[in-house]
């Protein structure tokens, strides 16, 4: 597969090569998932968040960010609705939107440590089985894995 491509099937559903990174930061805010959360945002508005996608869309790490924030995470959707292709707009709203300690550090920890309680590692290991590289003992958290799903991680 190229990595032009942005999209393709995989053993989960459809897989998008063009999103970014969850430990890519919002420019903004500092905040790691963020770019992500948007672009699924712009993705689900256009209609073309596979089915893969969106059974996680505005909940997991989506949701567990907008609960860091104290926001809702339909608020952030309709934010980016509003804003159209108004980046300007859309960042002087978003940081009118969040609360002003961000917290950023306590997410930030939170996030790349995802899956690495007794129960994350356990269940990091289901998936790895899963998709047949239990062996791969570097995929340690479940941004790691979305990396990897993703094309990033080799």
């Amino acid at each position: 597969m190229s990595e032009n491509t942005q999209s393709a099937e995989g053993p989960t559903g459809a897989i998008l090569y063009d999103l970014p990174s969850p430990y890519i930061p919002h420019q903004g805010t500092g905040l790691l998932h963020l770019p992500r959360f948007i672009a699924k945002i712009r993705k689900h508005l256009a209609g073309e968040l596979p089915k893969s996608y969106q059974r996680n869309f505005c909940r997991g790490f989506d949701g567990f960010l907008c609960a860091h924030l104290g926001v809702e995470p339909q608020a952030v959707v309709e934010l980016v609705r509003d804003c159209g292709e108004d980046e300007a707009m859309f960042e002087k709203r978003l940081l009118e939107m969040l609360p002003v300690n961000l917290r950023v550090a306590a997410w930030n920890r939170e996030l790349v440590q995802r899956g690495m309680s007794e129960m994350g590692r356990q269940r990091l290991a289901e998936i790895k089985a899963d998709m047949g590289i239990a062996d791969r003992d570097d995929l340690i958290s479940f941004a790691d894995m979305i990396d990897y799903d993703e094309g990033r991680l080799k």
